[in-house]
């Protein structure tokens, strides 16, 4: 709006005329003249450099072929695949709006930075082992000429699930799932667990399950920056500020059983820019959502579940924040280098930090534990008393089956989602911005059929459920 209403302004009076036209004079004269322009405001406005009268660089451009709303991990990773898998190179530009370039409370890096195949979902599997080929191989597809390339730390030290007498069978038929989508797990006895891991207290445990390839964890800042890295080089454009508001279109419709629904398109997405109460319009032809914890809101801004109850157009998107605690301890009689990912049934997990005898983990809680996600201050009290510091970030918690959703939305026909992965986005982000790219640009999944991930599982009440959360 402000770059529009600027060019208004200055348009007839500076952009309309040329420089060799100035009536007058001759093109030198007219150079001398904003030259002493310059000078004087120079003099007015010591210590500056001259610039133009208000600088429009910071704001998103007018329009854009994809607004991405949400600018971590998978946001990213649908903008590269949306590049990548594009006909034409050029063809499509892509806007990813950002709140905070500094990712201070961004999930992605407040995470721990773990990637694992053992899920109970056939779907998590397949995401998670495309993704971990695409860290293994993370400069084919992140390379940018003359730039440095990236080191993720990844270290491939498995991840090793403990069940108790309740939950081995459980355990057993989630390793046989995993096994048949390729993933190398193997099951442990309490004896052969005592064998490998000597340190291991085995009271309690009946079964255990240890990854052998393709697990353990990673430097997510550095997957972050190598995406951002890249999509500049691509083209991609970056804005700081907040999507507020949506423009869009209704149409109306009567489905087979006789039911009346509106659909809608949006068509414009307004972008509070930083510390400041300016906004800017820009048109797009599609929005994905993928805002993390804050999804939710963002569905319901563009008319997503303000319908009547127990309809689809009331159907909201059942996302919200959730606080998760990480403790950070010295424990030098430690585990040590040998250590995998451990998480008990209590839902406890600690992993090895560094070198130095450190270790970070925390424990998910119960429903009545759930604190408030209002702020990220740490519950000391949560975990236990010796730790050396704690961090907290959120979850985009899928209240529903804590799982992901993805691909459009049944009504709001233009807008996508990558979102709702309870905790499990930054591993399977590579393959899930895969999966919402071909979605938007040849109408299906094509590599991985993630449909029961779709939205309108909420309306039918049918759900993905992924026991397997940490």
């Amino acid at each position: 709006m402000l770059r529009r209403a600027l060019r208004l302004r200055l348009g007839p009076c500076l952009s309309g005329r040329g420089l060799g036209t100035y009536r007058g004079g001759s093109t030198l004269d007219w150079d001398g003249k904003v030259s002493k322009i310059k000078k004087k405001f120079q003099s007015i406005f010591p210590g500056g450099a001259w610039s133009p009268l208000y600088d429009t660089s910071h704001l998103p451009p007018e329009r854009s072929d994809v607004v991405i709303v949400g600018g971590g991990v998978l946001g990213l990773s649908v903008a590269y695949w949306l590049k990548r898998l594009e006909k034409q190179q050029g063809a499509i530009q892509v806007l990813v709006v950002e709140r905070d370039h500094t990712y201070a409370r961004a999930s992605t890096v407040l995470s721990v930075g773990g990637i694992r195949q053992q899920f109970s979902l056939p779907e998590n599997v397949q995401l998670s082992l495309f993704s971990a080929e695409f860290l293994r191989n993370i400069n084919e597809y992140l390379a940018v000429v003359d730039d440095p390339p990236l080191d993720l730390q990844f270290n491939p030290s498995g991840y090793l699930l403990l069940a108790s007498e309740e939950g081995a069978a459980i355990m057993e038929r989630n390793v046989k799932m995993q096994r048949q989508e390729g993933a190398k797990v193997c099951l442990m006895s309490p004896e052969q667990l005592q064998k490998k891991f000597p340190w291991i207290n085995t009271e309690g445990v009946a079964l255990a399950s240890y990854g052998l390839e393709n697990e353990g964890w990673f430097d997510p800042w550095c997957l972050l920056q190598g995406l951002r890295r890249k999509l500049q080089s691509m083209g991609v454009l970056f804005c700081q500020g907040e999507v507020t508001r949506f423009i869009s279109s209704s149409s109306h419709m009567e489905t087979a059983s006789g039911e009346q629904v509106t659909l809608k398109r949006i068509h414009e997405v307004h972008v509070k820019m930083d510390h400041s109460q300016e906004f800017q319009p820009v048109e797009c032809a599609i929005v994905v959502n993928a805002a993390g914890a804050w999804s939710g809101q963002i569905a319901e801004l563009a008319g997503v579940g303000t319908g009547p109850p127990g309809t689809m157009q009331g159907t909201k998107l059942p996302v919200e924040p959730r606080k998760r605690y990480v403790y950070l301890w010295h424990c030098p009689q430690g585990p040590g280098l040998e250590a995998p990912l451990v998480a008990d049934p209590s839902g406890a997990y600690f992993r090895r930090e560094g070198l130095g005898n450190s270790y970070l983990g925390s424990c998910s809680p119960t429903e009545e534990e759930e604190p408030d996600p209002g702020n990220l201050e740490v519950d000391y009290d949560f975990f236990q008393e010796k730790v050396r510091s704690a961090w907290a970030g959120y979850y985009d918690y899928n209240t529903f089956d804590q799982n992901g959703v993805v691909g459009p939305h049944p009504l709001v026909i233009n807008m996508y989602f990558a979102t709702g992965f309870s905790g499990h986005g930054l591993q399977q982000a590579p393959a899930v911005g895969r999966a919402v790219a071909e979605m938007m640009l040849e109408g299906h999944f094509q590599t991985i059929n993630l449909s029961p991930f779709l939205f309108g599982r909420f309306y039918f009440g049918e759900k993905a459920q992924e026991h397997c959360i940490l």
